[in-house]
């Protein structure tokens, strides 16, 4: 798969992506000034631009003039640049651009991006937190002509990511981990090393190497989204991580009775109210400041899923983040909201379908929803309902369609989605079997 890639920009931008490309590129021609650019572009054996914002004045006429020369030549052509407002991710999408890089780049993940443009793979931005984004990433990581991107959740303030958190000011490292672990390609053992959780040794105890080893690279490269991207590289995941926010924050909700509970592990473990109190709204405590990579991901997405995940506390809580909501209600991309199979006690009791869809819509602030799935339970045992009602957890019934079209213009997919152990979870076969499917059928790009 060797492609012709036209280079504009500066020569250190030239120097220091062409390395990247060397798996990739069988022609690499390189130009500069406006008379250049019109000459390569005019080579109909050009396949993919790299262009490089950064050498031009913001402003200028000469990048407007390009800008506007590139989305005529209506070829492949992909913006990075070091600038990371949003305006300047959603001008490049305006103009057509297929992706945008921002600086520094990784080289794994750059190469990834490219080789999904150039084979017309599916960017899929799986949007949440927990073990439902797992379960969704493991099903997608084995699809052909997909990129699978994680955009996790981070306000977690529970067990050994909440310790970490506080002891070492980290962002919380469990949802990444898991995300990092459910990409994986590595060797079986490297996968055990993440996982492996401590049951002895002091403050050892309780946590995870992995969650150890992201917060030794955070602080070794000064972030955790390049802890990230070090781990991914040593891992070679097949997709890409990205944490949610870049800042630390605290998930707040208010309940129907007044109460105000703030973190996410207290309104997640629901003790000391009434399981069946619904949560009336939610905020973070400060508010969290995006990460502007998972922002340009999400807007040059082709398909951005919310969910499966605990409703509030790994779903809503990436909906909060005023940039994130932007860009899903934004982004061109078809919009999936994949429902949870099961309620949950202090979180979503007696919920159905129609109770969940209404309030992705309302914290989205507006209907942009293209699919819903909805689990359908009929094949669930006995006995593992019978498990859970115990807990006070019961099957998320589909409720009224009729209502639900009222709220939503999505289709309403009903589906064997689940999969039964001794847990119910979506099954990772089935969900991503289910999402190819549409993707076929509905002919989507």
């Amino acid at each position: 798969m060797y492609k012709k890639f036209l280079l504009i920009g500066s020569e250190n931008f030239v120097d220091e992506i062409k390395p990247a490309l060397s798996e990739l590129a069988l022609e690499i021609e390189i130009a500069q000034d406006y008379q250049e650019i019109v000459s390569v572009l005019r080579k109909k054996s050009i396949d993919i631009v790299l262009f490089d914002a950064d050498h031009y004045p913001l402003k200028s006429s000469s990048l407007q003039k390009i800008f506007k020369l590139l989305k005529q030549s209506k070829k492949e052509f992909v913006v990075f640049s070091g600038i990371k407002n949003i305006s300047t991710v959603l001008k490049a999408g305006e103009i057509g651009s297929s992706d945008y890089i921002l600086k520094p780049y990784n080289f794994r993940e750059l190469s990834l991006r490219l080789t999904a443009i150039l084979n017309h793979r599916k960017k899929i931005v799986c949007l949440g937190g927990g073990t439902g984004l797992f379960n969704l990433l493991m099903g997608l990581k084995n699809l052909p002509d997909v990129l699978p991107i994680s955009v996790v959740s981070t306000t977690d303030d529970g067990g050994s990511s909440g310790k970490l958190r506080e002891s070492f000011g980290v962002l919380p490292p469990g949802d990444v981990r898991r995300s990092l672990v459910a990409l994986s390609t590595a060797p079986e053992a490297m996968n055990d090393i993440m996982t492996y959780r401590f049951t002895e040794g002091g403050c050892f105890v309780g946590h995870s190497l992995g969650n150890l080893l992201l917060t030794a690279l955070t602080k070794i490269k000064g972030s955790m989204s390049l802890a990230v991207s070090g781990l991914s590289d040593i891992l070679n995941i097949q997709g890409i991580v990205l944490p949610v926010a870049i800042t630390k924050s605290k998930l707040c909700a208010l309940f129907e009775d007044g109460t105000v509970i703030k973190g996410e592990s207290n309104i997640d473990l629901g003790k000391g109210r009434p399981p069946d109190l619904r949560i009336k709204k939610c905020w973070h405590e400060p508010p969290p400041k995006c990460n502007p990579n998972s922002f340009a991901s999400i807007i040059n997405a082709d398909i951005v899923i919310m969910g499966p995940g605990d409703l509030y506390t790994s779903v809503i809580t990436n909906l909060l983040i005023g940039d994130i909501r932007q860009a899903v209600t934004g982004t061109k991309s078809k919009k999936f909201y994949i429902c949870n199979i099961m309620t949950k006690p202090g979180e979503t009791s007696d919920f159905t379908a129609l109770d969940h869809i209404k309030e992705i819509v309302k914290y989205l602030k507006q209907d942009c929803l293209d699919y819903v799935i909805i689990s359908d339970n009929s094949s669930l045992s006995k006995g593992a309902l019978l498990r859970y009602s115990r807990k006070k957890q019961f099957p998320v019934q589909v409720g009224d369609i009729s209502e639900i079209k009222r709220i939503t213009n999505a289709k309403i997919i009903i589906a064997d989605v689940a999969h039964e152990t001794e847990l119910i979870r979506h099954d990772n076969q089935k969900i991503a079997d289910c999402l190819i499917k549409i993707i076929r059928q509905e002919h989507l790009k």
